[in-house]
């Protein structure tokens, strides 16, 4: 089955199953509907009349609509599974086509300067028709972070080839991998909320002081005591209850009855204590929903039998300190009772002043946190990982015939076989490129519009998913361990007061610095360079072209720059050190032009600034 057959047969199956989820959640809201309003009339006409077989049947119409609540709770949980899992589909499908506008923007890290960073804004890593956004969302925030930083940064040998492991593991577990997706989607929770967890979950400060404890467990305690009393005596004093009497029962309660004292004290202490423990639980849950989300997904891990050593680590991880599902789990049915005062606020206060709940929750809770808290952090960071390694593993999965990179500290070029742009169609034309050994320099010539661009853009992108741990978009691609450093998209700032020329100097500096102290740390720099100073005139861009290849070739650096100045592979350094290809456009008999992308040796022998011109309708004299 082909990877768009698969998203194909996934959205089929997911569409009838929602199907029949909203056929049968219609059945029972209209249930639900029938039996409270009937449960309601039964039990006011069985009061009023009398008839305790009409109250009777009216209370059990009123508990069995309560079973319906229940139940079509869980079907529209069924349903809102169902549109997440069309989602994942859907969104597998548009990656395949590279539909941009059907896939969902993935934001920067917030702590990224990419105007600075030395080559995420010049590779599209982030924005419309960008790399994060084809790789897709993450399950998880944490894994969005792991994966971030996996992309902007590279790994270690090392960590590259247990990554590659683990992602050749992960890319056949295709129905495992849409299940983390769609757990994911129904726990999304914003980085702020997540923060604000793990800090409230490494924390172990009291809330309540000692003596209110102490009352929270005596004063309910003395209430159902007073209560029993006075309910044994009145049953003794008064007729049975029916419709007639119940004000007498409720009118002797008020006036006789004691247990109204602790009540009295019950609901002091919650005003007292309420903005407290409101914070607290707003510190302490991500919200039932989410919490159960991140205990489902944390179950698929640590159910699974895996067999990459990485996999089998992080697994381990998640089993210390507890079982962190078993955990997750628990603290999201406490959160749920947490959540008596917002979700049903007419049942609470009663609730509360008879057994001061809030209190009994916030207690469990603190509970939960000194025997789990501080594993919490780890647990999340170890899904994260996991959850990186599946988004990963999608490119695998869905492009099965590119290649597995092999990153070697004993390579000394970049040497790729049918390199192609990641980011385009299937119908990308694919080049074979070498880029290095130190001391040499990939000169690219060719016309406007001809590819020199989009060629260091491949480049690029490859190495970044090379150095991630993921597939190339190469029949095969083997390359040193390297610093990636570009200059391709130079643009001036008006806020900086940075004109054109001076930002394209301040990336120059930066990449020649970058060179100088990647020496010696077992990591080669690779540049890509973009008509360099284009901004000024001939001579001296020329000399300064010369001078920034010097620098970077005696600093034992590899790459690739592109011109349109031809003399420049006639001088030194890049006449000794250049490797001249170029890129050249055909020109048919009726006038027009085509490109076919095709990398050649040598120079390019032809220009068409003038010719394209002509073909928008502008005619130079």
């Amino acid at each position: 089955m082909t990877p768009r057959d698969r998203y194909r047969t996934h959205i089929k199956r997911w569409s009838a199953r929602r199907e029949v989820a909203s056929a049968h959640a219609l059945v029972i809201s209209r249930l639900r509907l029938v039996s409270f309003f009937g449960g309601v009339l039964l039990l006011i006409l069985g009061l009023r009349d009398g008839y305790s077989w009409l109250a009777v049947t009216g209370v059990a119409l009123l508990v069995v609509f309560g079973v319906f609540v229940v139940r079509h709770a869980r079907v529209l949980g069924e349903i809102e599974r169902a549109d997440a899992a069309l989602a994942v589909g859907s969104e597998g499908l548009a990656r395949l086509a590279r539909d941009w506008n059907a896939l969902p923007d993935v934001p920067p890290p917030r702590d990224v300067a990419l105007d600075t960073h030395p080559f995420a804004r010049d590779l599209d890593l982030y924005g419309h028709a960008s790399l994060t956004k084809w790789l897709g969302r993450s399950a998880t925030r944490d894994g969005a972070t792991r994966l971030a930083n996996w992309l902007l940064a590279p790994a270690a040998p090392d960590d590259i080839r247990a990554r590659q492991t683990s992602i050749e593991e992960l890319a056949a577990k295709h129905d495992w991998r849409e299940s983390l997706a769609i757990e994911g989607r129904l726990a999304a929770a914003s980085q702020e909320d997540l923060q604000q967890f793990l800090r409230w979950a490494e924390d172990d400060a009291a809330v309540l002081p000692t003596p209110v404890k102490v009352l929270a467990f005596v004063v309910p305690a003395i209430t159902w005591i007073l209560l029993a009393v006075w309910f044994f005596d009145a049953v003794k004093r008064l007729p049975p209850l029916t419709g007639d009497t119940f004000g007498l029962w409720l009118s002797d309660g008020l006036i006789n009855g004691w247990w109204l004292l602790p009540v009295l004290v019950s609901v002091t202490l919650s005003f007292a204590f309420a903005g407290r423990v409101r914070a607290q639980f707003d510190s302490a849950t991500l919200g039932q929903r989410v919490l159960e989300g991140y205990a489902s997904m944390l179950r698929l891990v640590c159910e699974e039998a895996w067999q990459a050593p990485q996999l089998v680590e992080l697994q381990a991880a998640l089993r210390s300190g507890g079982s962190a599902p078993a955990q997750v789990r628990a603290l999201a049915r406490l959160v749920g009772w947490s959540e008596l005062r917002s979700g049903q606020p007419l049942l609470h206060f009663p609730i509360q002043a008879l057994t001061l709940w809030d209190f009994h929750v916030l207690f469990a809770i603190e509970r939960w946190r000194s025997r789990s808290g501080r594993a919490v952090r780890g647990w999340f960071d170890a899904l994260g990982a996991i959850d990186a390694l599946s988004v990963l593993s999608a490119v695998r999965a869905d492009e099965p015939d590119w290649a597995i990179p092999s990153v070697d500290s004993a390579a000394r070029e970049l040497s790729a076989s049918s390199l192609g742009h990641p980011l385009m169609p299937d119908d990308r034309v694919t080049n074979d490129v070498q880029v290095g050994p130190p001391g040499t320099v990939l000169f690219v010539t060719g016309s406007n519009m001809s590819g020199k661009s989009t060629l260091l853009r491949a480049i690029g992108l490859n190495t970044v998913l090379a150095q991630a741990g993921a597939p190339v978009c190469a029949r095969a691609l083997t390359m040193p361990p390297a610093a990636l450093y570009t200059s391709i998209r130079v643009e001036d700032s008006l806020e900086l007061g940075l004109s054109y020329f001076m930002a394209a100097l301040a990336r120059l500096k930066q990449i020649v610095d970058a060179a100088e102290h990647e020496r010696g740390t077992g990591r080669t720099l690779l540049y890509l360079l973009d008509e360099i100073l284009q901004g000024t005139n001939s001579v001296e861009r020329a000399i300064a072209v010369r001078a920034v290849a010097r620098h970077l070739l005696n600093a034992g650096a590899i790459g690739a720059m592109t011109s349109h100045d031809l003399t420049l592979a006639q001088e030194e350094p890049i006449k000794s050190a250049g490797r001249l290809v170029h890129f050249t456009e055909q020109v048919h008999p009726d006038g027009t032009m085509s490109f076919d992308y095709r990398l050649r040796p040598g120079l390019a022998t032809s220009r068409n600034a003038i010719r394209l011109m002509q073909l928008i309708g502008i005619t130079p004299e």
